[in-house]
Protein backbone atom coordinates (compact mmCIF):
# COMPACT_ATOMS: atom_id res chain seq x y z
CA UNK A 1 0.00 0.00 0.00
CA UNK A 2 2.91 2.31 0.67
CA UNK A 3 4.55 1.86 -3.16
CA UNK A 4 1.02 2.38 -4.13
CA UNK A 5 0.65 5.20 -2.25
CA UNK A 6 3.78 6.65 -3.13
CA UNK A 7 3.29 6.13 -7.26
CA UNK A 8 -0.13 7.45 -7.09
CA UNK A 9 1.67 10.69 -5.18
CA UNK A 10 3.88 11.36 -7.71
CA UNK A 11 1.85 10.47 -10.50
CA UNK A 12 -0.70 13.52 -9.28
CA UNK A 13 2.11 15.78 -8.98
CA UNK A 14 3.20 15.01 -12.65
CA UNK A 15 -0.15 15.16 -14.50
CA UNK A 16 -0.83 18.56 -12.22
CA UNK A 17 2.49 19.70 -13.52
CA UNK A 18 2.52 18.67 -17.16
CA UNK A 19 1.36 21.63 -18.81
CA UNK A 20 4.12 23.92 -17.21
CA UNK A 21 6.87 21.72 -18.58
CA UNK A 22 7.45 20.38 -15.20
CA UNK A 23 8.43 23.96 -14.26
CA UNK A 24 9.98 23.46 -9.86
CA UNK A 25 7.63 26.21 -8.73
CA UNK A 26 4.27 24.24 -9.99
CA UNK A 27 6.19 21.05 -9.02
CA UNK A 28 6.58 22.66 -5.39
CA UNK A 29 3.16 24.00 -4.69
CA UNK A 30 1.64 20.14 -5.78
CA UNK A 31 3.65 18.39 -3.58
CA UNK A 32 3.04 21.00 -0.70
CA UNK A 33 -0.77 20.09 -1.30
CA UNK A 34 -0.71 16.33 -1.55
CA UNK A 35 1.85 16.57 1.52
CA UNK A 36 -1.21 18.75 3.50
CA UNK A 37 -3.66 16.19 2.33
CA UNK A 38 -1.82 12.93 3.22
CA UNK A 39 -0.98 14.64 6.62
CA UNK A 40 -5.17 14.93 7.04
CA UNK A 41 -5.36 11.27 5.94
CA UNK A 42 -2.58 9.52 8.45
CA UNK A 43 -4.58 12.60 11.57
CA UNK A 44 -7.26 10.60 10.78
CA UNK A 45 -6.20 6.76 10.80
CA UNK A 46 -4.03 7.88 14.03
CA UNK A 47 -7.61 8.94 15.67
CA UNK A 48 -9.68 5.98 14.56
CA UNK A 49 -7.79 3.88 17.79
CA UNK A 50 -6.44 1.19 15.87
CA UNK A 51 -3.54 -0.12 17.65
CA UNK A 52 -1.91 -0.34 14.43
CA UNK A 53 -1.59 3.64 14.45
CA UNK A 54 1.36 3.24 16.99
CA UNK A 55 3.08 1.50 14.03
CA UNK A 56 2.03 4.14 11.91
CA UNK A 57 3.24 6.77 14.07
CA UNK A 58 6.79 5.11 14.66
CA UNK A 59 7.06 4.47 11.09
CA UNK A 60 6.04 8.74 10.33
CA UNK A 61 8.55 9.69 12.93
CA UNK A 62 11.70 8.34 10.86
CA UNK A 63 12.31 5.12 12.76
CA UNK A 64 15.15 2.49 12.29
CA UNK A 65 14.00 0.60 15.21
CA UNK A 66 12.31 -2.47 12.89
CA UNK A 67 14.91 -2.52 10.58
CA UNK A 68 16.41 -5.63 9.76
CA UNK A 69 19.79 -7.04 8.26
CA UNK A 70 17.98 -8.02 4.97
CA UNK A 71 16.03 -5.02 4.66
CA UNK A 72 19.27 -2.89 5.00
CA UNK A 73 21.00 -5.01 2.24
CA UNK A 74 18.30 -4.25 -0.23
CA UNK A 75 18.24 -0.56 0.39
CA UNK A 76 22.22 -0.36 0.20
CA UNK A 77 21.70 -2.22 -3.21
CA UNK A 78 18.65 0.25 -4.28
CA UNK A 79 20.79 3.59 -3.56
CA UNK A 80 24.04 2.29 -4.74
CA UNK A 81 21.76 1.72 -8.23
CA UNK A 82 20.00 5.03 -7.77
CA UNK A 83 22.62 7.16 -6.98
CA UNK A 84 24.97 6.11 -9.76
CA UNK A 85 21.82 7.13 -11.75
CA UNK A 86 21.74 10.49 -10.58
CA UNK A 87 25.57 10.91 -10.99
CA UNK A 88 24.78 10.33 -14.78
CA UNK A 89 22.45 13.15 -14.99
CA UNK A 90 25.22 15.67 -13.01
CA UNK A 91 25.40 17.76 -16.72
CA UNK A 92 21.47 18.22 -16.43
CA UNK A 93 22.01 19.73 -13.13
CA UNK A 94 24.58 21.99 -14.25
CA UNK A 95 22.72 23.54 -16.82
CA UNK A 96 19.02 23.28 -16.17
CA UNK A 97 19.37 25.80 -13.39
CA UNK A 98 20.59 28.83 -15.73
CA UNK A 99 17.46 28.69 -17.28
CA UNK A 100 15.08 27.49 -20.06
CA UNK A 101 16.81 29.53 -22.64
CA UNK A 102 20.64 28.13 -22.41
CA UNK A 103 19.27 24.88 -21.68
CA UNK A 104 17.68 24.90 -24.95
CA UNK A 105 20.64 26.62 -26.57
CA UNK A 106 23.14 23.01 -25.77
CA UNK A 107 19.93 21.12 -26.53
CA UNK A 108 19.04 19.65 -23.19
CA UNK A 109 14.80 18.99 -24.16
CA UNK A 110 13.36 21.04 -21.52
CA UNK A 111 10.45 19.16 -20.58
CA UNK A 112 11.98 15.39 -20.85
CA UNK A 113 15.05 15.83 -18.21
CA UNK A 114 13.02 18.10 -15.81
CA UNK A 115 10.29 15.02 -15.91
CA UNK A 116 13.48 12.64 -15.87
CA UNK A 117 14.85 14.28 -12.59
CA UNK A 118 11.69 14.55 -10.85
CA UNK A 119 10.71 11.14 -11.54
CA UNK A 120 14.55 10.06 -10.37
CA UNK A 121 14.37 12.22 -7.11
CA UNK A 122 10.83 10.40 -6.49
CA UNK A 123 12.09 6.96 -6.57
CA UNK A 124 15.39 7.84 -4.48
CA UNK A 125 12.85 9.54 -2.20
CA UNK A 126 10.78 6.47 -1.72
CA UNK A 127 13.52 4.08 -1.53
CA UNK A 128 14.53 5.13 1.63
CA UNK A 129 11.48 6.38 2.92
CA UNK A 130 9.77 3.59 2.57
CA UNK A 131 12.34 1.63 5.07
CA UNK A 132 12.52 4.29 7.83
CA UNK A 133 9.75 6.89 6.97
CA UNK A 134 10.18 10.57 6.28
CA UNK A 135 13.45 11.84 6.94
CA UNK A 136 12.96 15.23 5.51
CA UNK A 137 15.40 17.45 7.58
CA UNK A 138 17.98 14.81 6.61
CA UNK A 139 17.21 15.37 2.86
CA UNK A 140 17.07 19.06 3.12
CA UNK A 141 20.32 19.64 5.17
CA UNK A 142 22.79 17.71 3.50
CA UNK A 143 22.27 19.50 -0.11
CA UNK A 144 22.41 23.37 1.99
CA UNK A 145 25.69 21.68 3.80
CA UNK A 146 27.43 20.73 0.79
CA UNK A 147 26.78 23.80 -0.64
CA UNK A 148 27.90 25.76 2.00
CA UNK A 149 31.14 23.50 2.42
CA UNK A 150 31.78 24.84 -1.09
CA UNK A 151 29.98 22.57 -3.47
CA UNK A 152 28.56 24.48 -6.30
CA UNK A 153 29.26 22.23 -9.40
CA UNK A 154 26.34 19.31 -9.78
CA UNK A 155 28.92 16.12 -9.41
CA UNK A 156 30.76 17.12 -6.06
CA UNK A 157 27.92 18.54 -4.83
CA UNK A 158 25.51 15.30 -4.91
CA UNK A 159 28.62 13.25 -3.82
CA UNK A 160 29.27 15.25 -0.72
CA UNK A 161 25.51 16.21 -0.26
CA UNK A 162 24.64 11.81 0.16
CA UNK A 163 28.12 11.81 2.80
CA UNK A 164 26.95 14.31 4.81
CA UNK A 165 23.30 13.00 5.10
CA UNK A 166 24.86 9.56 5.96
CA UNK A 167 26.58 11.41 8.47
CA UNK A 168 23.97 13.46 10.12
CA UNK A 169 21.45 9.93 9.75
CA UNK A 170 24.36 8.00 12.04
CA UNK A 171 24.82 10.73 14.57
CA UNK A 172 20.87 11.25 14.89
CA UNK A 173 20.70 7.38 15.16
CA UNK A 174 23.03 7.11 17.83
CA UNK A 175 21.92 10.25 19.60
CA UNK A 176 18.24 9.04 19.66
CA UNK A 177 19.54 5.63 20.77
CA UNK A 178 21.50 6.76 23.39
CA UNK A 179 21.00 10.03 24.56
CA UNK A 180 17.42 8.86 27.00
CA UNK A 181 18.90 5.09 27.40
CA UNK A 182 17.07 2.07 27.66
CA UNK A 183 14.62 4.57 25.95
CA UNK A 184 14.81 5.64 22.07
CA UNK A 185 13.76 8.61 20.36
CA UNK A 186 13.10 7.76 16.61
CA UNK A 187 16.93 9.27 14.23
CA UNK A 188 13.57 11.45 12.41
CA UNK A 189 12.74 13.42 15.67
CA UNK A 190 16.00 13.80 16.65
CA UNK A 191 17.15 15.36 12.87
CA UNK A 192 14.40 18.01 13.14
CA UNK A 193 15.15 18.68 16.57
CA UNK A 194 18.75 19.76 16.19
CA UNK A 195 18.38 20.04 12.48
CA UNK A 196 15.92 22.48 11.71
CA UNK A 197 17.32 25.56 14.60
CA UNK A 198 20.54 24.86 12.80
CA UNK A 199 19.19 25.32 9.72
CA UNK A 200 17.37 28.78 10.49
CA UNK A 201 20.80 29.70 11.95
CA UNK A 202 22.34 28.81 8.72
CA UNK A 203 20.19 30.97 6.71
CA UNK A 204 19.85 33.55 9.05
CA UNK A 205 23.78 34.12 8.88
CA UNK A 206 23.88 33.96 5.22
CA UNK A 207 21.13 36.59 4.90
CA UNK A 208 23.13 38.72 6.54
CA UNK A 209 25.97 38.01 4.66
Amino acid sequence: FAVAGAISVLFVIFVSSRRSAFAPERVLLAGIALSAMVDAVVGVLSSTGDPRAVLLMRWMSGSTYLIEGSTAAIEVVLGAVLITVSLAARRWLDILPLGPSPSAAVGIPLAKSRFALFGLAGLLTAAATLTVGPLSFIGLMGPHLAREAGLARALPQMVGAALIGGGLMVAADFVGRTIVSPYQIPAGLVSALIGAPFLMLMMRKRGAS
